[in-house]
C-alpha cells in the first residue's frame, strides 16, 4: 500500500492577520485529493518560527508536507532555517540556482537576496520560473517529503503545477490516463458544480480549478466510456465551444490562429476597459499579430477615435448591434488590420434598465474577409468585475469563431450558464 497522507503549511502574518487571504490552501488540497492523496491538516502559521512546532506533529502521521511562503529574503522569511533545523543540517547556497539568478538580475543578487538560492544542505532546488526564490524538496524524518514553495501565487502555481504535482503523480501511482483536464469557459464555479451532478456517471469523481480567465476541470475514475458520457453531457448543457480539452488560454488560441493565418488584430473596447487588448498583448512576441487597442469608454471617444455616428449612438444606443459594429469597423479603418472586435456593455454594478440589464454585453466582429457581425449576451452579474472578465474571454471565444468562418448567432444560441 502506497502511504498517501499529507498535510498543507501556509506561512504568513500577512495571511494570520487577515491583511491577505489564503491563496493556496484549498487549491493544494484539491488538487492533492484528486489524485488519491488524504490531506489530514491545512494549518495556517505567522512568520515566527511556530511552524516548527506544527511540523513535528505532522511528522507523525504524513509521509508529505507541502509548505508554501517564507522564503523571501527578509529576516522574517525562516522556511528555510526550521526546515534545516528539523532536517539537521546547515544551509548552503544553490550554486546552479545562483549562477541562472546572477544571470538574470546581475549585482542586485548580492547580500540581501542571495537568501533566495539558499535551502537545506541535501535537498533538491525546485526551479522558480516566476521569481527569484527558488524552492526545496527533501526528506524530513524517516518518511516525510517535505517540499516548500514560495507563496507569492503566480510563483508558487508555476512551480506547483510543472514541477511538484507530477512527482507527487509519480509516487502515488495515480493512472495519468485516466485523469481528463478540461478548460470551461464563461461559467461561474457554481453553475458547472450543478452541470456536473447532471452530467455524472457512476464511478467519476471530478475537480475544479478556478482560474482568472477559466475554470479548470478535472475528471477521474469510472471508465473510459462513462468519462466520455459526461464530457459529453456537460458540453450539451453548456453549449457549443464552452468546454475545450487540455489546459486552453484563448488569447494563444486567438494568437496563435492569427499567426499561423499571417493575421493582424485590433480591438475596441468599451465596458471591458482595455482588459481584452491587455490580454492579448500578454505573449511576448503579440505584436507579430497583435496592432494595439482602443478603449472608447465615453461616447465621444467612440465618436472622435473610432467614428461612430452621433445618430447611431442617439437612437440605438452605446449598448447595441449598431454601435459595436461601427466601432470594429471604425477600428479596422483606422488600424488597417485584418480583423477588429469590439465590446460595449452594462457592466454594472448600475447603469442598467429593464431592456438591457447589468450583465448586458454586445460583440461585434469586422474583417476583410467576411461581412461584419454582432452578438449580445446576457451575463448572469456576479459582480461588475466577473462580467468584465466573462465579456473578454466571450471576445476572444467568439473572435475565434469568426475567423473560422462559423455562425456566431448559432454558436451563442446555444449558450446556457453564462
Amino acid at each position: 500500500m502506497v502511504a498517501n497522507r499529507a498535510s498543507i503549511f501556509l506561512i504568513g502574518t500577512e495571511i494570520t492577520r487577515g491583511v491577505i487571504a489564503d491563496a493556496h490552501g484549498r487549491l493544494l488540497a484539491r488538487e492533492l485529493s484528486a489524485i488519491g492523496y488524504d490531506v489530514r491538516r491545512i494549518v495556517i502559521v505567522p512568520d515566527d518560527g511556530s511552524i516548527e512546532e506544527m511540523l513535528h506533529l505532522a511528522l507523525r502521521d504524513s509521509e508529505i508536507l507541502l509548505l508554501t511562503g517564507g522564503l523571501g529574503p527578509t529576516s522574517d522569511d525562516v522556511t528555510r532555517e526550521i526546515v534545516a533545523k528539523l532536517a539537521g543540517v546547515k544551509i548552503v547556497r544553490d550554486e546552479l540556482s545562483y549562477n541562472a539568478l546572477f544571470e538574470r538580475i546581475g549585482e542586485r543578487l548580492l547580500g540581501i537576496n542571495e537568501r533566495q538560492v539558499t535551502l537545506p544542505e541535501g535537498f533538491r532546488a525546485i526551479k522558480n520560473t516566476n521569481g527569484s526564490a527558488i524552492g526545496f524538496v527533501g526528506l524530513l524524518g524517516e518518511r516525510s517529503l517535505c517540499y516548500a514553495m514560495p507563496g507569492v501565487p503566480s510563483e508558487m502555481h508555476a512551480m506547483f503545477y510543472h514541477q511538484v504535482l507530477p512527482e507527487l503523480v509519480k509516487k502515488i501511482g495515480f493512472n495519468e490516463r485516466a485523469l481528463l483536464e478540461f478548460s470551461c469557459f464563461l461559467t461561474p464555479e457554481s453553475k458547472l458544480e450543478e452541470v456536473c451532478k447532471a452530467s455524472a456517471c457512476e464511478g467519476i469523481e471530478w475537480g475544479t480549478r478556478v482560474q482568472e480567465h477559466r475554470i479548470s476541470l478535472y475528471l477521474h475514475g469510472g471508465s473510459a466510456e462513462g468519462r466520455q458520457s459526461m464530457v459529453e453531457g456537460i458540453e450539451a448543457k453548456l453549449g457549443r465551444g464552452r468546454l475545450w480539452r487540455g489546459d486552453i488560454d484563448l488569447s494563444l488560441l486567438l494568437g496563435d490562429f492569427l499567426l499561423e493565418n499571417s493575421l493582424t488584430m485590433g480591438c475596441a473596447e468599451s465596458c471591458t476597459g482595455g482588459l481584452v487588448s491587455k490580454l492579448m498583448s500578454d505573449r511576448n512576441g503579440s505584436s507579430a499579430y497583435f496592432w494595439g487597442g482602443v478603449v472608447s469608454y465615453a461616447n465621444a471617444a467612440k465618436e472622435g477615435l473610432l467614428k461612430v455616428k452621433g445618430e447611431t449612438l442617439e437612437k440605438w444606443g452605446a449598448v447595441s448591434d449598431e454601435t459595436v459594429i461601427e466601432m470594429a469597423e471604425g477600428l479596422r479603418e483606422l488600424s488597417k488590420v485584418d480583423f477588429t472586435l469590439a465590446v460595449s456593455g452594462v457592466a454594472g454594478d448600475g447603469g442598467g434598465s429593464v431592456e438591457k440589464p447589468v450583465g448586458t454585453i454586445y460583440l461585434g466582429f469586422a474583417s476583410k474577409k467576411a461581412p461584419s457581425e454582432a452578438v449580445r449576451l446576457n451575463f448572469t452579474s456576479f459582480g461588475r468585475d466577473s462580467v468584465r472578465r466573462r465579456s473578454a474571454q466571450a471576445a476572444l471565444l467568439l473572435g475565434y469563431f469568426y475567423l473560422k468562418g462559423e455562425q456566431l448567432l448559432d454558436i451563442v444560441e446555444s449558450w446556457q450558464y453564462i
